[in-house]
């Protein structure tokens, strides 16, 4: 725990030096809702019948696919590009040399990311409900239990591309897949029920697709833990069964065959 507060401390003070940045983040949020806004206006009621499910709005549905997108984002590409720019500055092999595990220095990286997202999410939320008028009936113990298999999930997938970012160095295949996989099958912009049926197949085997669904369900419907339970938690939670021990397998091989061939610092 003490080594994790030292790697959230060491990203705060380097964020605190690039403060634009930071304003220029949430500043990003609010025009992202005024863009999916206008649209959602010009869609009409024309995206109704794909939205039965999730309340018939339009503009909240994307606004909570806008929202919980950045988890998946962190969660698939913090853990390579973390390792990827200690490998680059010449960090890594001189916190290799500390009595420090690699798992815990590459989890440890990606806390402030996390933090960083939550504090978007909540942008995203609170400028849906007082500037747009989004209501969210919601069942916040639900939502979080989504959460966190989300988070489990993701990160799992995230700790694969890192594996092969150990590996490789560069090309990472399992970043580039899921991520455009997430804009395309993930159900983020619109319901997957518009796709044709050979691409709604590929989407139902991606956890993206049964968080976001679960997601919307649990705030914007106040749907019961029960009702969610199958496919969307059912599903989820049969990924982190099977992504967790992968991950981790993929992880320490690849950390073996980097420390074989010699190449566990370089780039």
């Amino acid at each position: 725990m003490y080594r994790a507060l030292a790697f959230l401390q060491r990203d705060w003070r380097i964020q605190l030096s690039y403060r634009v940045a930071f304003v220029l983040q949430l500043l990003g949020v609010l025009f992202n809702l005024l863009l999916f806004y206008f649209l959602s206006a010009l869609i009409g009621d024309a995206a109704a019948p794909y939205l039965v499910d999730y309340g018939g709005d339009y503009f909240a549905f994307v606004l909570i696919g806008l929202a919980f997108a950045g988890y998946f984002g962190v969660g698939l590409r913090s853990f390579a590009s973390n390792l990827r720019e200690a490998q680059t500055t010449g960090t890594l092999e001189a916190m290799l040399l500390t009595p420090t595990r690699l798992s815990t220095v590459i989890l440890s990286s990606s806390l402030y990311d996390y933090g960083l997202v939550t504090l978007q999410v909540l942008a995203y939320l609170a400028f849906g409900a007082t500037l747009f008028g989004v209501r969210f009936n919601g069942n916040w113990p639900a939502a979080l239990l989504i959460l966190a298999l989300t988070i489990v999930a993701m990160t799992s997938i995230g700790i694969i591309a890192a594996s092969f970012i150990m590996v490789l160095k560069r090309g990472d295949p399992v970043t580039w897949l899921f991520g455009n996989a997430l804009q395309l099958l993930g159900g983020v912009y619109y319901p997957i029920g518009v796709l044709p049926g050979w691409l709604q197949a590929p989407a139902k085997l991606l956890p993206i697709t049964y968080a976001l669904g679960a997601m919307r369900k649990a705030l914007l419907n106040n749907a019961s833990i029960r009702e969610l339970l199958w496919p969307d938690l059912g599903a989820l939670a049969l990924s982190c069964l099977v992504l967790v021990p992968l991950s981790l397998l993929s992880f320490r091989a690849a950390v073996h065959r980097a420390k074989v061939d010699g190449s566990l610092a370089h780039y």
